[in-house]
């Protein structure tokens, strides 16, 4: 094949890659909607509707030689048709299979072609308004001199080249300042030399008069060739000023004209990659159904405020959070059906996901269930175990501050560690991924009647906003988003709390941290305190906030970001870099990575103070229970690449036995086995006084729910399966047990 063949073969099969994914989506649907949809007339319609988009998806996929993706098409077919000749009827099982088949066209799409580089399946309108594709019964068609296929990275291109322009903004700011700067230096000259004027005059008037006993009036002749200097460069110093001026308001026409030109072009630029919430929402009723499907558990899913358009890259960074809220909705918050009928409550649950527009340029997410609500006491006992609070603090906890604490990393609910839940981590990512887009989540959960989260996150990537402040002889940029306020702290305001300086804040004490110790810069000559107190912006959001010294806050102003790149992509208390008007290179600062910076800060101070040293960490020892010895030995490397001691023992007798001689940190433990299988050592262990606080993870094939309620009943702490098992699933389970 020649060269200009495979170039085409390739554009051939990444149009096909978008048509794909369009037609995938509309089965996906239509399967969703039959499954809802009792009355057989309506289920004609929707099979009809599904049938079309399989066929074109197999006519396409034999363009392009993809076999394999024709053939399971065709299978589809063949179930169409039996259903449209009422051959058969649609059934839960026949349901699964179909998904199954959905699930298997979508790998091998990411086989052969690759996963999705960017590019979404959009129109663009001679308006530049990206257009998403509708849902199925609602697909809107527009003429083709009209519109065009783009691929969003062509738009994130253009987009950074607007936001480029933002430099130009910046700089002909700065040279409007420097104009003005100059200004009022000639300005002034001009005062000083309105004062000497009087004297000038005087010595002119003195020196046209003869001195006494001389005849020849004529000044001296050095005096005389200054005078004639400062008048003769008189005249050019003010025709100096008048241009200088000139200029000044040449510049300031500029920099509106180049503002609004920019701002608009900004504005404008962002409208593009403007797509309704639909574009990802449809992602999620399917998500919700085979998690429900998995777990033996109904629920629906009702979406609110699918036209709401957001920016493509907001709702790619709340793609993942919204997954983890929904998975949460399902695994913790809908009971099965039985629990539900003993509590008076519909067999189905109902899940909902709902956005609107706030104040502003904001969004609200709602995801919100109508299940069991949050188990504060387990939250409050897990947050208790990990160290995060004393128990004597978490029994001071109102309800909604014990519910805000599981958003903190490590801290979960759940009694078990399965493949969907457990390890604590999924509401971290949650606040992280809001607080990093410059918004915010909290939850709201009442026993018994469900659980509401609200995110609210801007809608568009607005321009970076950040506060100039000055530590230690450097500038710095703070994002004005997380700024809860810029204040002064007089002495007589910092308190001294458990050894921590302290400033009150909204009624409460809030640490204060020098920002020059949280990023551990040298320090610098200390000036005197100015009499109004010294410089304090306050960080965070929620329940976590630190006030941070700093030598001046000097203002704010819009930025352009520059990410940083290799080999400084990720360095601690920096996000990115700006460069200013004036050409000079300032680090933007990560505010998460600062609160934890301040938070060590403190405590090393605090043992500074009491004279006391964090003890070493020993090292923890595993005992693995596998009868496979390549298991056993898979088990064993992950475990001793991470820096566990392991112990090793073929089945489960044998594993009792050891932890009845030897002192051991957790299990880890096969299920089936001879002798004694993992179920029951796990049950022997809580039935025994001296280990029933001893950790155990189970590694099995055996993965139905009915398995992971017999491991829960017997005290297993985490039930990972082995078709889905990944190192780092373990690892995560051991290190946030032990």
């Amino acid at each position: 094949m020649s060269t200009k063949e495979d170039e085409f073969l390739q554009q051939l099969r990444a149009t096909f890659k978008v048509e794909a994914a369009e037609h995938l989506q509309a089965i996906a649907a239509g399967f969703l909607e039959l499954e809802k949809t009792p009355a057989p007339e309506a289920q004609r319609k929707i099979v009809e509707t599904v049938f079309r988009a399989a066929h074109s998806l197999k006519g396409a996929a034999r363009a392009v030689n993809f076999a394999e993706i024709e053939a399971l098409c065709q299978s589809l077919e063949d179930v169409f048709v039996s259903w449209k000749r009422q051959d058969s009827a649609p059934s839960p099982d026949a349901f699964d299979t179909l998904h199954r088949k959905l699930d298997a066209i979508a790998a091998q799409l990411g086989e052969r072609i690759g996963q999705p580089e960017g590019s979404l399946p959009v129109s663009v309108p001679a308006s530049a308004q990206v257009v998403p594709p509708a849902p199925v019964a609602e697909q809107k068609t527009f003429p083709s001199e009209e519109t065009v296929r783009i691929t969003v990275a062509r738009l994130d291109a253009r987009l950074l080249e607007a936001e480029e322009m933002l430099t130009v903004k910046l700089t002909t700011g700065q040279r409007v300042e420097d104009l003005r700067e100059l200004a009022h230096r000639f300005e002034a000259w001009r005062n000083d030399c309105a004062a000497v004027e009087p004297e000038a005059r005087a010595l002119r008037q003195a020196m046209d008069r003869p001195a006494p006993g001389r005849a020849d009036p004529s000044p001296s002749p050095g005096l005389a060739r200054l005078l004639e200097f400062l008048d003769r460069n008189l005249d050019h110093l003010k025709s100096l000023e008048r241009k200088v001026a000139a200029l000044t308001r040449t510049a300031e026409q500029d920099l509106h004209v180049v503002g609004k030109l920019v701002d608009d072009l900004l504005e404008d630029s962002k409208k593009l990659l403007m797509l309704p919430f639909a574009t990802l929402a449809a992602l999620f009723p399917k998500l919700v159904r085979d998690l429900c499907r998995d777990q033996g558990k109904e629920a629906d899913l009702t979406i609110l405020g699918e036209d709401i358009e957001i920016d493509k890259r907001i709702l790619e960074e709340m793609k993942d959070p919204l997954i983890h809220l929904l998975r949460n909705c399902v695994d913790h918050g809908v009971e099965l059906p039985g629990e539900r009928a003993r509590r008076d409550k519909p067999s189905r649950g109902t899940i909902t996901l709902a956005v609107t527009q706030v104040n502003g340029n904001k969004v609200r997410l709602l995801v919100s269930d109508d299940g069991a609500g949050v188990d504060t006491g387990k939250v409050k006992e897990s947050a208790v175990k990990h160290g995060l609070i004393s128990a004597e603090e978490a029994a001071r906890l109102n309800e909604a501050e014990a519910q805000a604490l599981i958003f903190q990393s490590e801290v979960s609910a759940s009694p078990i560690i399965t493949r969907l839940s457990g390890r604590g981590l999924g509401l971290a990512i949650v606040r992280e991924k809001a607080e990093k887009l410059g918004g915010e989540v909290s939850v709201e959960s009442r026993p018994g009647l469900g659980t509401a989260f609200r995110i609210v996150v801007p809608a568009t990537r607005a321009t970076f906003r950040g506060i100039l402040v000055e530590a230690a002889g450097r500038l710095l940029v703070v994002p004005t988003a997380q700024v809860e306020r810029a204040a002064r702290a007089r002495p007589d305001d910092v308190q001294t709390v458990e050894g921590r300086e302290t400033i009150s804040f909204d009624g409460r004490a809030v640490a204060l941290v020098q920002l020059a110790d949280a990023l551990e810069l040298p320090p610098v000559e200390q000036k005197d305190m100015p009499t109004a107190g010294a410089p304090v912006i306050v960080l965070g959001s929620g329940e976590q906030r630190v006030a941070f010294a700093v030598d001046a806050v000097l203002d704010e102003q819009e930025v352009l970001v520059k990410p940083l790149v290799k080999p400084l992509a990720r360095v601690r208390n920096v996000a990115a870099a700006t460069v200013l008007g004036s050409g000079e290179v300032v680090p933007i600062l990560n505010v998460a990575d600062l609160l934890k910076s301040a938070r060590k800060v403190a405590g090393a101070r605090s043992r500074v103070a009491t004279g006391t040293a964090p003890a070493q960490a020993e090292t923890r020892t595993v005992l693995v229970v596998e009868d496979s010895i390549t298991s056993r030995m898979l088990l064993k490397g992950i475990l001793e690449s991470a820096g566990y001691n392991v112990k090793i023992a073929v089945d489960g007798m044998e594993a009792f036995t050891l932890l009845r001689a030897e002192k051991f940190d957790l299990v880890v433990s096969d299920v089936e086995m001879p002798r004694l299988n993992g179920f029951d050592l796990t049950a022997r262990i809580r039935a025994d006084k001296k280990l029933a606080e001893l950790p155990v993870v189970l590694v099995t094939a055996l993965e139905t729910r009915e398995d992971r309620e017999r491991g829960i009943d017997a005290g297993a702490n985490a039930y990972l399966v082995k078709s889905s098992f990944d190192q780092s699933n373990l690892l995560e389970a051991v290190r946030r047990l032990i």
